[in-house]
């Protein structure tokens, strides 16, 4: 028995979906794919995450967004929901209902196991052709590390990691970025274990 092929569905019917909907969805090549909740430790993550960059941000020309704000990647078709993005300079947004942005400066994804391949690999390769963006962080659920990709002049991007007790420089808002701060107040076991 052959397995089914996956429905595809043009970037239209996604965005009618995705309208009519109270559930988020991300759409890659074709594909509708529900965001499902995450666990606590994950929300925590995020929001670290978020309160670092909105003080990183404080007096200059960015602007901090949650994981509501979708972001569209016209040249490979993605629509996706990261989970922090900061965008710098005048922002600009396609005409969809609400608008995507198109020109994010900064990327994060807090991993899950179910999207850390995902966040690690394909949906880097599609934020990759997204001129504007120069940074994208990658934040582990499983242990204290940071993966931060830099695009350097040449267009080649340049990744460090960083473990527990470590920093990270953020180029583009001149700032360091304490590992210690985003992992403040995680168990990373949380919610792992429910109680019958």
């Amino acid at each position: 028995m052959t397995p089914a092929a996956p429905l595809r569905f043009t970037e239209a019917e996604y965005l009618a979906l995705e309208a009519a909907s109270d559930t988020k969805h991300e759409f890659v090549a074709g594909e509708i794919l529900a965001m499902a909740g995450a666990r606590p430790p994950h929300n925590q993550l995020a929001a670290n995450v978020l309160a670092a960059l909105v003080a990183a941000t404080r007096g200059k020309s960015c602007a901090v967004m949650t994981s509501d704000q979708r972001v569209h990647v016209p040249g490979t078709r993605l629509y996706a929901y990261p989970d922090a993005i900061v965008a710098c300079g005048e922002r600009r947004y396609n005409s969809d209902n609400p608008p995507s942005l198109l020109n994010p400066t900064l990327l994060v994804e807090v991993s899950s196991d179910s999207t850390e391949e995902h966040d690690r690999g394909t949906k880097f390769l599609h934020y990759q052709a997204i001129e504007s963006l120069r940074e994208y962080m990658v934040v582990s659920h499983r242990e204290q590390r940071i993966d931060h990709h830099q695009r350097l002049d040449s267009g080649q991007w340049l990744v460090t990691t960083a473990l527990s007790g470590g920093r990270l420089r953020l180029s583009v808002l001149g700032v360091d970025l304490a590992l210690a701060d985003v992992y403040a107040g995680v168990d990373l076991t949380e919610g792992e274990h429910v109680l019958p």
